[in-house]
């Protein structure tokens, strides 16, 4: 018997199954690819890229909770919203460094998280997720009210680029974009770290059968709080990245447009697998940032790729990728 309080997430491969996927040579080949990218493209692609390195960090997060916990939610961009604001107020008011900002924001976020999880955990299937979509509203809400603190409708302006210490401030776009490529392979690590665990193959286990885990003695529903926080600190620092980035935000931070790209991304790319996110970010957000030098078409490209993918790779765009690796792998042996 599944668990009733979660949706129903196909069958997935391990975590560990993704470093076994990819070619050596086609990954080197790669890192070479985005090491040089600065020489390659202008600013306006990286710009793109550095889009999609922001958004990979919140769904990490979202993919720890449908891919690997087996539940459905719409909150990240609530996370996403208080990490940014999070980290804008305490650049602008205290003067702390990147690495200061970027840490609390996840922290801080991740910590309330904990208790909104409490009461919405205990919900069912859509309860729950309706749920976290009211988290979403609360925190626009909360923005656009909070006034002294965030200014309403005006946002935050004036947002400090990123401090790095020893006088080193990130002010170029290639300075951005290695920067947080540097972050994106470090948080990218250390998910696959955490789902590489045992805590992962517990998460694992709970999606497949929560009753059964249960049996097993794993303690699921702390578990899914766990995640739930866990899930909304990868959104936070991705609302550092973007505060610092754009350098002003305001309570459109917390649309629904952010969890609808975030949800676009891991679902799209392949819930439950590491690289199914990694290029669903870069498909579905640095291909429709790329798209805006032609603005009477964007949308209507984008939305034929939406529906191509729902007709022909109802399971994401891992499947596909799949398939080029081992014939790239076949090739190479």
């Amino acid at each position: 018997m599944t668990n009733p309080a979660a949706i129903a997430i196909p069958s997935l491969k391990p975590a560990t199954a993704d470093v076994d996927i990819m070619p050596t040579w086609l990954g080197v080949v790669l890192a070479v690819a985005l090491l040089a990218a600065p020489v390659l493209l202008d600013s306006y692609y990286l710009h793109a890229l550095i889009t999609s390195m922001i958004f990979l960090l919140p769904a990490h997060g979202l993919n720890l909770i449908v891919g690997y916990t087996g539940m459905m939610s719409l909150a990240q961009g609530a996370f996403f919203g208080i990490g940014s604001y999070v980290s804008a107020l305490l650049a602008m008011h205290l003067g702390t460094p990147f690495w200061v900002n970027f840490l609390a924001a996840g922290v801080v976020t991740g910590l309330i998280a904990l208790p909104l999880g409490v009461p919405a955990l205990r919900l069912r299937t859509y309860s729950f997720v309706m749920c976290t979509l009211g988290l979403v509203v609360i925190g626009e809400t909360v923005a656009k009210n909070w006034i002294s603190v965030t200014r309403g409708d005006m946002g935050l302006s004036g947002i400090p680029r990123p401090h790095l210490g020893f006088g080193v401030e990130v002010t170029t776009i290639t300075g951005y974009y290695y920067l947080f490529l540097f972050l994106a392979v470090v948080m990218t690590a250390l998910f696959w770290a955490l789902v590489s665990s045992p805590a992962g193959r517990a998460m694992i286990a709970i999606r497949d059968n929560e009753t059964q885990a249960e049996a097993l003695g794993i303690p699921t529903w702390s578990y899914k709080l766990i995640v739930f926080a866990l899930s909304a600190a990868f959104a936070g620092f991705g609302g550092s990245m973007f505060a610092h980035y754009l350098t002003t935000i305001s309570p459109l931070t917390f649309q629904m447009y952010y969890s609808t790209t975030i949800l676009i991304i891991v679902l799209g790319g392949g819930a439950g697998t590491i690289r199914g996110v990694v290029v669903g970010s870069l498909t579905f957000v640095a291909v429709s940032e790329a798209l805006r030098i032609a603005p009477e078409l964007r949308m209507i490209i984008y939305g034929f790729v939406l529906l191509l993918l729902v007709f022909w790779l109802p399971k994401g765009i891992t499947p596909l990728v799949d398939k080029v690796f081992a014939l790239a792998r076949g090739r190479s042996t």
